[in-house]
């Protein structure tokens, strides 16, 4: 039983069940309220010559009831099992709210329309009813289809950040040793960027409209490519550019020193990600950076954002690189890289 409830979403078990028998048993009340003033037999069908099919008021009530309950569980629960398709789940609740509210409209728009009559062949499906009744059941069941969160209660997601709250709880300075930030060029050389692309693109496109659109493309990809997530934590540093593209992932053993440094991004070859020789740069403008010391003897450089900021980087990194290492000790260059 445990295993069941496991792999089902119990808030909407409960209303798969429970709201078709509600909406049933409504029904019957009602119709119960309207028994003086209907015929007996009440029709259950209408032909066009006039005639019409009978059934006891029982039947009629009896069956419209389990065949709302029936309708309702047999869409409702297909949004139950936690296994399927998100999407498939939303848009079967949705569904059967709607199927569920429909059949209980046409059924009271067929009593509706026999009230005050004593001979069922004279009465009619009430179509102020069944128009008003399907409306609402169409509006209400996409609002159910849109607001009903078909989420897992509990997903792996869940399961790491307790996971992360437990070890920060276990490890008061886990949170000291993390930092994530966006670091991108000044806000004047987008303005450039956007000068020098949008205003050629809109003269090109007036003769070849798909090479103005490429070059508003290429100047957006430029652009993105100016900016940088870095994550640095036990793990080590990672930079990933335009927040997507992985170019730099250093593990924390492989790191023997960082400290923030003012830098040129000229000296390391330009803006963006550079790689020559032993020395790799991630400077989305010139000024505070992080100068980071591999036990391998080669550097690389990131941008820091603002020179707090920058320090920061550079103590966890230092700080991250000496756990590392027997003891926890100081790196071999005394923590400070060598120029």
């Amino acid at each position: 039983m445990g295993k069941l409830l496991d792999s089902v979403d119990t808030k909407a078990l409960r209303f798969a069940v429970g709201f078709p028998v509600v909406l049933a048993a409504a029904f019957v009340y009602c119709a119960f309220l309207l028994r003086p003033e209907l015929p007996e037999p009440v029709a259950i069908q209408w032909t066009d010559d006039g005639g019409a099919a009978f059934a006891p008021f029982g039947a009629y009530v009896g069956v419209g009831a389990a065949g709302v309950v029936a309708a309702g569980w047999l869409v409702l629960l297909q949004a139950v099992p936690l296994g399927r398709p998100v999407m498939m789940r939303r848009i079967m609740m949705g569904a059967g709210l709607f199927l569920s509210l429909f059949i209980t409209s046409a059924l009271a728009a067929g009593l509706i329309g026999q009230t005050g009559l004593a001979d069922a062949r004279e009465s009619h499906v009430d179509m102020t009813v069944l128009a008003l009744g399907s409306g609402a059941a169409v509006s209400l069941g996409v609002a159910m289809g849109m607001v009903y969160k078909a989420d897992r209660q509990w997903s792996p997601d869940d399961d790491r950040a307790l996971q992360i709250a437990i070890a920060r709880e276990l490890d008061p300075d886990l949170a000291r040793d993390s930092m994530r930030l966006w670091v991108h060029a000044r806000s004047s050389v987008f303005v450039m960027i956007a000068i020098a692309s949008l205003f050629p693109a809109a003269l090109i496109a007036v003769v070849v409209p798909w090479l103005g659109i490429l070059l508003v493309v290429l100047a957006v990809i430029g652009a993105a490519f100016l900016f940088a997530r870095v994550r640095a934590d036990r793990r080590g540093l990672r930079v990933m550019l335009a927040g997507v593209v992985p170019v730099m992932d250093v593990p924390a053993d492989a790191i023997s020193g960082a400290s923030a440094a003012d830098v040129k991004a000229a000296d390391y070859g330009g803006w963006g990600y550079r790689h020559h020789g032993g020395t790799a740069a991630m400077l989305v403008s010139s000024g505070p950076a992080v100068v980071v010391s591999k036990t391998d003897g080669q550097r690389l450089a990131v941008s820091g954002g603002s020179p707090a900021s920058a320090a920061r980087l550079a103590e966890v990194l230092t700080r991250v690189a000496a756990r590392t290492r027997p003891g926890g000790g100081p790196p071999p260059s005394g923590g400070q890289p060598e120029f």
